[in-house]
């Protein structure tokens, strides 16, 4: 019998009730386009998406979204996703992860970002999900694990994270993870690794360290005594190959076989040169810290502050920056830069490098003094008369003094090279003009020097009465022909000789004709 007509109201008016009673699962909305969705999973991989799609049911739990282009998750794109249980992100494109990005899936059990590039975890990525099982954060580009990262995982059993360029695992960065049962770090950069990392894993039963660059030094003898005391139940025979990559000497060994003895450590040693400087307002400064040690130190700025009402001297690190300083550090192995901008008279003060190593710590202070001189200039437009200043007062330079300490670091590096310069042309001078004063000295006299030359010239005979003494421009004596004086001169008569004069000679004989002398002295 069909029901009259006050059944059929009855029964319409149900159904458009029946989503709204209590207690009920909601009904799904739909399947997003491209996807397949059967029961309570959602399969949209290898789709070519690049963000979460819309239209999901939210009552599924399982999400396919692997083999996409997925590069950032939108905030709130989970949200409506509160029953999910399985999440699989894994081989997109996943640059990093924003704090609370699954906080709408408290009832998660297994989340897979494996193959992403996410090169950084921050502490807030994981809240919310309180009963997560494994995480997979294998194939990444992860460098460091900072503390707490996995602080709000406290049912997490499985955390695989292979195959990254994990170099730092800090103290901290597992705490938290008291149910963790498997951990993976196999395949990543690690040198060493501390023995308060792995403490807070009191549930650990399987641990992979291989395939990693690891240093066998002082810091890493824990983990051989470790092993060998009672963790060697959490390696596999393949986990237990935990080889050194350094020293050179110990290259390829084993750490299980290597003796205590030859894990050595070499405490650091720091130094800062200048150790004090001055800037002037407004300049840009730079300051590198050296150490050295083995293994290498890591290298940190600080700023020390002034004690205040008796406390004691607090210290502002400047790794990446310091709110209110305006200046920045760097923190690396084996060197370290301080940098500072716009100096003004709050960079004052003393600043300290410290270097750390698993064989201790080593610090060194510098010292910076701020001229004022700038800021005396743009407050005083006019020159004012000199004032008296009381005794033990610094006196201040004026925007336009002379004095080489007002003088910027570059200017007075340049003056001072062209002093150094100057004195060293002079002295080389003064040994050039000394040399060639000995050679003189030492030079032997020419040839013919004092000798007499006798030159024979073509144009007539000359006596010594035509000779003309004189001095060159060098002030040697020499004789020149006078050819205006006569031949002979007048010599007076004298008596003949009682004996016969010699064979060749006769009264009135001439000298040889064409012949001419020209005497030198």
């Amino acid at each position: 019998m069909a029901p009259g007509p006050p059944a059929l109201l009855l029964l319409l008016l149900g159904l458009l009730l029946l989503p709204l009673l209590p207690g009920l699962p909601p009904r799904a909305t739909g399947c997003p386009a491209a996807c397949r969705c059967y029961s309570a999973t959602v399969e949209c991989g290898a789709l070519r998406l690049r963000v979460v799609p819309p239209g999901i049911p939210p009552g599924t739990q399982t999400l396919f979204l692997q083999d996409n282009s997925i590069a950032h998750l939108e905030q709130g794109a989970l949200a409506p996703l509160a029953a999910l249980r399985h999440l699989y992100l894994h081989n997109n494109t996943l640059r990093a992860l924003e704090s609370g990005a699954f906080r709408a899936q408290p009832r998660l059990l297994e989340l897979a970002l494996t193959g992403n590039r996410l090169r950084g975890l921050r502490g807030g990525a994981f809240v919310g999900l309180v009963q997560l099982r494994v995480l997979y954060l294998a194939g990444n580009q992860l460098a460091k694990l900072l503390d707490f990262t996995f602080l709000h995982l406290p049912r997490l059993q499985e955390l695989h994270l292979q195959e990254n360029s994990i170099e730092l695992l800090e103290d901290q960065a597992l705490a938290g993870l008291s149910s963790l049962a498997l951990l993976d770090l196999s395949r990543n950069q690690l040198g060493t690794i501390s023995k308060e990392a792995l403490q807070p894993l009191s549930s650990l039963q399987v641990l992979r360290l291989t395939e990693n660059p690891w240093r066998c030094d002082c810091a890493l003898h824990w983990l051989g005594s470790w092993i060998k005391e009672g963790g060697r139940r959490l390696l596999s025979s393949r986990d237990k190959k935990i080889t050194c990559a350094e020293p050179p000497r110990l290259a390829l060994q084993s750490l299980l076989e290597v003796s205590g003895g030859s894990l050595i450590c070499i405490p650091p040693s720091v130094n800062a040169e200048p150790p004090e400087l001055t800037a002037n307002l407004g300049e840009d400064l730079q300051v590198a810290c050296q150490a050295s040690g083995y293994p290498q130190p890591l290298v940190v700025w600080r700023k020390m502050l002034q004690p205040r009402d008796g406390k004691p001297q607090a210290q502002v690190q400047l790794e990446g920056g310091a709110p209110g300083l305006g200046g920045h550090a760097t923190r690396d192995t084996g060197s370290g830069m301080l940098f500072l901008t716009n100096i003004t008279l709050a960079h004052a003060g003393k600043y300290e490098c410290e270097a750390t190593n698993a064989g201790g710590k080593a610090r060194v202070l510098f010292h910076l003094l701020v001229n004022a001189s700038r800021q005396q200039s743009q407050q005083l437009p006019a020159p004012q008369a000199p004032a008296t200043r009381p005794v033990g007062q610094e006196p201040q330079h004026e925007g336009g003094s002379m004095a080489f300490r007002a003088l910027g670091l570059a200017t007075q590096t340049a003056i001072t090279a062209a002093i150094a310069l100057l004195a060293l042309t002079a002295l080389l001078l003064a040994a050039m003009i000394c040399r060639r004063r000995r050679r003189r000295k030492k030079m032997p006299v020419p040839s013919g020097e004092g000798t007499l030359f006798v030159n024979d010239y073509s144009d007539g005979p000359c006596t010594f009465a035509q000779l003309e003494e004189l001095r060159d421009d060098h002030g040697h004596e020499m004789f020149v022909i006078d050819r205006s004086k006569p031949l002979f001169t007048e010599i007076p008569p004298e008596e003949p000789p009682e004996h016969n004069p010699p064979e060749g000679l006769r009264s009135g004989t001439r000298l040889p004709t064409r012949v001419a002398y020209e005497i030198h002295c």
